[in-house]
């Protein structure tokens, strides 16, 4: 089974994002991003191509077989397929490699591997760590509570479309999107314009209410989905729509009583969340 969960699928050895995602119950590391981290050259790809020509000629080693093609996310959103080890492979090739970093990347990479493992066996692990993550970024205490009650129903949600199968590359957007628009009337690329927002994650620039009515949306959406028992895209897409509907008409509600819109156009980018929180109080 393969995990692309968004908030863990980047980490950073000395300043250099390198992509993973979870496979087969183990971490598997983007083999370009690490050469990157560890060669600093302008053009991973190309490096890459040539160590393995080099070392299929000077030991007889295919360092291919090394790898597992996994659908990673690029720079211009969209997945491809991608040469990616796991901590063991990741290993053996860095041999090949001639490099300072290389002894203090192994320390590193032993141990983003070995958290996965521990937050699998104790799942209060890596919601301590998340919020650690988020509290080093300013987000103050309130925020972070909902931040993660979010992922948790997202997560519920999201494990439901994949039991029911929905295509998890595709589908999974366009039905995020369906609750998206009958949520807030806009897509998610609409909500990430309208904050000004590019590669970032939107619900990291989301203010409280945002956050509850996004929450209310998934998670009517999944007990609805439960309750019809929704099975493949098209069922599925018309439990999002209502449970979408449900959060939109109850954001209406709000509206009317607070006296202003909850879709706020403001963002986190030039000042942290803690920060803004205290000014408007």
């Amino acid at each position: 089974m393969v995990s692309n969960d968004s908030d863990k699928a980047l980490v950073v050895f000395e300043g250099k994002q390198i992509r993973r995602i979870w496979h087969d119950k183990q971490w598997f590391f983007s083999v370009v991003d690490v050469i990157a981290a560890l060669t600093d050259s302008v053009d991973a790809k190309d490096y890459w191509y040539r160590l393995k020509k080099r070392e299929i000629e000077s030991s007889g080693v295919e360092l291919s077989t090394f790898c597992r093609q996994l659908k990673l996310m690029s720079s211009d959103g969209k997945k491809y397929l991608t040469d990616c080890a796991d901590t063991k492979s990741i290993f053996r090739i860095i041999q090949s490699i001639p490099s300072k970093k290389a002894e203090p990347f192994k320390l590193w990479l032993a141990k983003v591997g070995y958290e996965r493992v521990q937050e699998i066996q104790d799942p209060e692990l890596a919601q301590k760590r998340m919020k650690e993550l988020y509290r080093a970024k300013g987000y103050s205490d309130e925020w972070i509570e909902k931040r993660v009650r979010g992922i948790a129903v997202r997560q519920e949600l999201t494990d439901e479309w994949r039991n029911r199968k929905v295509d998890e590359n595709v589908e999974f957007a366009i039905l995020t999107n369906e609750i998206s628009k009958a949520t807030f009337n806009k897509t998610v690329e609409e909500y990430k314009e309208f904050k000004n927002l590019k590669k970032q994650n939107l619900r990291d620039h989301m203010n409280d209410l945002e956050l509850i009515f996004t929450m209310l949306g998934e998670k009517v959406t999944s007990e609805i989905t439960k309750t019809k028992d929704s099975q493949g895209f098209k069922q599925c897409e018309d439990s999002a729509k209502k449970g979408g509907k449900v959060a939109g008409n109850a954001r209406k509600d709000a509206e009317k009583e607070i006296g202003k819109p909850i879709v706020s156009d403001e963002n986190y980018l030039s000042e942290p969340e803690k920060v803004k929180r205290k000014r408007l109080k």
